[in-house]
């Protein structure tokens, strides 16, 4: 007999707004977090995973804050890390050259070791659950990891979550079913945030209204 297994609901949320050298939040994203953890009250969450930096941990914080008795994990898998460096022949022509060079300075030891917290995010976030229940987790984290789960439930190619950015406190959801392919129900959704606290951390020339 088959195991029974049921959907999962992965929220995903950038950290608020930090302060320039990244040690805290600003109080624009201390307010960001807050909000978050309102937008999610309703949600049956069974756990907040965050990673190990000061600016996810503090959201991640003040987000339960506003929740009832959600356990916070510290998970290095929900870190800032580079998860995947494409060769230059895996790219459209049109690409190789520029976007290599982004990030052509990630030496060869953080490459490694974004390569394996990547394998573990996926192992460890994604997918049915065991059992009849389903599950609803957040996970507070950083712009490269939405990327790399996002790219990942819409079987894109490795190097695809180059060029999908997140804003603060925004909010990603995917949905994994037991019967078929995921489901990325929203991405990048500000709107539990008021107008002057969206769009931060994000590139200015795209944001839209």
């Amino acid at each position: 007999m088959t195991a029974a297994t049921a959907a999962r609901h992965l929220y995903l949320a950038r950290h608020g707004e930090a302060t320039p050298d990244e040690s805290a939040l600003t109080l624009a994203g201390r307010r960001q977090a807050e909000l978050l953890g309102e937008r999610l009250r309703g949600v049956p969450l069974s756990a907040v995973h965050h990673g190990p930096l000061p600016r996810a941990e503090e959201t991640a914080r003040l987000a339960a804050g506003r929740l009832d008795g959600v356990p916070l994990h510290r998970s290095e898998a929900a870190g800032d890390y580079v998860p995947y460096v494409p060769a230059p022949e895996e790219l459209p022509p049109e690409w190789a050259g520029g976007m290599p060079r982004r990030l052509g300075g990630v030496a060869a030891e953080e490459r490694e070791r974004g390569a394996e917290l990547a394998r573990e995010a996926l192992a460890r976030f994604t997918g049915p659950v065991p059992g009849e229940e389903p599950r609803h987790e957040l996970v507070v984290t950083h712009a490269f990891l939405v990327a790399w789960l996002v790219r990942d439930a819409l079987s894109a190619p490795r190097w695809r979550w180059m060029g999908l950015n997140h804003a603060n406190a925004a909010l990603t959801v995917i949905r994994y079913a037991p019967d078929g392919p995921p489901s990325v129900l929203l991405y990048n959704d500000t709107g539990h945030l008021p107008e002057g606290l969206r769009w931060t951390g994000f590139p200015p020339g795209l944001r839209v209204r």
